[in-house]
């Protein structure tokens, strides 16, 4: 699956991560995700997507956004955009979706091998692009809940799937482990 001379350039929608490693009972340690890509091949790259809450006071999500800031991660945000859905309820959007689209078509001319962290099925034609190129294309999500939480057509699109369940040993840890925190990070929801 993965050649240890391939440039790999990771790219993690991060609610979409979120949201399958908390259904399924763990959290993704950052730290260890970089490890297990480097020992794959040749990590060029590791892009974090996420939106934002701008109007508070301090996001939960903040400490996480500066730690892979520091920690070898390349970071990229926008302001989520909150609403009120047809029951009068708040909700949040962020989606990243051109972000991540638009990096992976850039980085294609240098890496060889791409790992996007998403079930989402928007990125199917994005993974066609990709491989057009002459790249190679990993997803990294889940069908171990029920309903899977990958969309089908990418799942079969891409060169290689990858659930995410399998690896909870390498780079998950359990949420007892997590830093204890006054209120618990939570991503804005994609779309």
């Amino acid at each position: 699956m993965f050649d240890p001379r391939e440039k790999i350039a990771l790219f993690i929608d991060g609610a979409n991560l979120y949201a399958a490693s908390k259904s399924l009972g763990f959290d993704i340690d950052y730290r260890k995700l970089l490890k297990a890509f480097q020992k794959r091949g040749y990590l060029l790259r590791a892009y974090y997507y996420t939106a934002l809450i701008e109007d508070q006071e301090y996001s939960s999500i903040r400490p996480l956004i500066d730690w892979l800031d520091y920690n070898g991660y390349k970071v990229i945000t926008k302001p989520a955009k909150e609403f009120t859905d047809s029951m009068g309820r708040r909700k949040i959007k962020g989606n990243m979706d051109i972000e991540l689209a638009i990096d992976a078509m850039e980085q294609s001319e240098t890496v060889d091998h791409l790992v996007i962290f998403s079930g989402d099925g928007d990125f199917t034609t994005l993974v066609e692009a990709l491989q057009r190129r002459g790249r190679k294309v990993s997803v990294v999500s889940t069908m171990a809940t029920q309903p899977p939480m990958i969309a089908d057509d990418l799942r079969r699109q891409s060169d290689h799937f990858i659930d995410l369940a399998s690896l909870r040993s390498e780079i998950g840890r359990d949420p007892s482990e997590r830093p204890q925190r006054a209120v618990e990070p939570a991503e804005p929801q994609a779309d």
